[in-house]
């Protein structure tokens, strides 16, 4: 069994030992299903972070991504997982978790950078549970998304929360100026912010990311910035 395999059972155990934590917080610690799928997406998103490093066949990612799409799909046809399911509206960004994470890593070995992988993943598993925290406690500006309340509250702290992780990371993986990282940080924080705010029912799980990848696909095709 080579390298590549054996990483992949491990993360598959890592994320199986994840939703036992929720089921177990959601159960037994009685924590609600609100917090539990965000703490989901969370470590969620931090776990693949590590897709680049460990796993080189794309095939093992899809292997991977795919068994969790099925599990999931079960779970919410019937009524299983409620750490992650049992929230009261209808979203699917639990489905396209897994499908978007695979996508982002096949655009990732197409540029062979880690920043159109790391990037969008994160602004995703990070801001989008801060912005839904922080409009739950501060509910100011709230308004309507077919049938789903948001707020400028929200999309406030997810602007400057993804501002902050897009500029670290641009530091982190490039030497370019520091001015320039700015505009970058500001402009992809904006437009994520702008399709987070517009997207009902989990779908902010897809917009994100795309939009985090169109973004750093402008400039890099059509400024010298990155």
């Amino acid at each position: 069994m080579n390298e590549n395999m054996i990483n992949t059972i491990y993360l598959a155990a890592a994320f199986l030992a994840l939703f036992a934590s929720a089921e177990f917080a959601y159960r037994k610690l009685k924590i609600e299903a609100e917090l539990t799928r965000k703490y989901v997406h969370l470590l969620t998103g931090l776990l693949t972070l590590l897709f680049p490093v460990l796993i080189e066949d794309p095939w093992l990612v899809l292997l991977l991504c795919g068994s969790f799409l099925l599990i999931l799909t079960v779970s919410l046809v019937f009524g299983l997982l409620p750490s992650i399911n049992a929230v009261g509206r209808i979203t699917r960004g639990s489905i396209l978790y897994p499908i978007i994470v695979y996508c982002t890593y096949r655009v990732f070995l197409y540029y062979d950078q880690y920043i159109f992988y790391y990037i969008p993943i994160l602004v995703m598993a990070v801001c989008d549970p801060l912005a839904a925290l922080a409009g739950k406690k501060w509910p100011y500006g709230a308004y309507q998304i077919l049938k789903e309340t948001k707020t400028l509250m929200g999309a406030s702290v997810f602007f400057v929360s993804a501002s902050i992780v897009t500029f670290l990371l641009i530091l982190s993986l490039s030497e370019i100026l520091v001015i320039d990282m700015l505009i970058i940080s500001i402009s992809t924080a904006l437009c994520a912010a702008a399709v987070e705010a517009a997207s009902p029912r989990g779908w902010d799980n897809l917009t994100i990311p795309v939009v985090c990848i169109a973004v750093l696909l402008l400039f890099k095709n059509y400024t010298s910035l990155l």
